[in-house]
């Protein structure tokens, strides 16, 4: 059941029916499963790789179809980063390592960039705030903010080369740059305002690690650039391609959620009601929202259920919540619709009165 029609909830109030039936009817959909997790990513990974092969050494139609299968592939690999998140290492082991090296280290967005700041989006009193990494209210934003929430993305690629080949390394003499590296530039996070406290412990180390591999790469991929040991055009293709994924991504974040929330603290439901989920019949979402993306709004009722399991999750639900369920209402058609529907209501929101 698709619905377009938004209920407001109160805000601090609950759907409890709803709340319980889910846990109830998805318990046993906790488990990760290994095979999946390995089998989706390395292949994904190996064909997004030979992908961008062809886009850089092929020409004429099959560069072409390069460019489009390492975008989609890459954006794949890349969407389980947001897995990591919630996944305890014990679950599926080896497979952060793998991960880093494999995708997060060559595209230069290792895992502590996520890590650390995706759990605060799902704080239940953090969602929506100015406290929120993963939050701002767009659907009250002016159009041409939406606009740029977009495009700005395409300079994500570049933005990351200077973070690790040029900013960190120079932060290891400079403690004030250090502290803003940190702080600003070091989280996948939307909300200008939010600061990243320092790390510590297990996790500061981690971050060193990561952090040292990613910096090494970026100096190689200019250093290698600027003494044409690495073609100029080989270049500009990977990174043509890294902002593609970029603008990818931002384009599903847009629509990840309905953006209405002022800043104020909101109840579970709420927060599910400000989400989106896009489930089949439509199958566009498994490209442009990979990895479960397409049920968002179910991962916020169910954040501990992997990837895998979302669909099947969804199937139970949808039969067994009755027509009054808030469940129903979170269910959206597709990605024109999420678009326009943001679009009217910032200009609505914006409009002089």
């Amino acid at each position: 059941m698709m619905n377009s029609h938004r209920a407001i909830p109160i805000p601090g109030t609950d759907d409890a029916d709803m709340i319980r039936t889910a846990a109830k009817l998805t318990r046993e959909l906790n488990a990760a499963k290994p095979a999946i997790y390995w089998a989706d990513f390395l292949a994904s990974s190996f064909i997004g790789y030979t992908g961008l092969g062809f886009a850089i050494g092929a020409s004429g139609w099959l560069q072409a179809a390069g460019v489009l299968v390492a975008i989609l592939a890459l954006y794949r690999a890349g969407s389980f980063i947001h897995e990591l998140t919630h996944l305890k290492p014990s679950a599926v082991p080896g497979f952060r390592t793998a991960w880093n090296l494999i995708i997060g280290v060559p595209l230069l967005v290792p895992s502590f960039m996520y890590d650390g700041v995706h759990n605060l989006h799902h704080a239940r009193t953090r969602y929506g705030t100015s406290e929120d990494p993963e939050y701002l209210p767009l659907a009250l934003m002016p159009p041409q903010t939406l606009a740029l929430f977009v495009v700005v993305s395409i300079l994500a690629p570049i933005a990351l080369l200077l973070r690790f080949g040029i900013l960190a390394p120079l932060s290891l003499v400079s403690p004030r740059l250090r502290r803003l590296l940190t702080e600003r530039y070091s989280a996948l996070s939307i909300n200008p305002a939010f600061r990243r406290k320092q790390p510590d412990g297990d996790f500061a180390r981690h971050w060193a690690l990561w952090e040292t591999l990613a910096s090494l790469w970026a100096i190689t991929l200019l250093v290698t650039t600027a003494t044409g040991i690495l073609p100029l055009p080989a270049f500009l293709t990977g990174i043509g391609i890294a902002s593609a994924v970029t603008l990818l991504n931002q384009v599903r974040t847009l629509v990840a959620h309905l953006w209405e929330n002022d800043g104020e603290a909101i109840s579970v439901t709420a927060q599910y009601l400000d989400t989106v989920n896009v489930p089949p019949p439509s199958y566009l979402p498994a490209l442009w929202a990979p990895v479960g993306l397409r049920y968002h709004a179910l991962h916020h009722l169910l954040p501990g259920v992997p990837y895998h399991n979302l669909a099947e999750a969804h199937r139970r639900l949808i039969t067994a919540m009755p027509a009054t369920s808030a469940y129903h209402t979170a269910n959206h058609p597709g990605l024109s619709g999420l678009v326009a529907k943001l679009v009217t209501g910032s200009i609505k929101a914006t409009r002089p009165r």
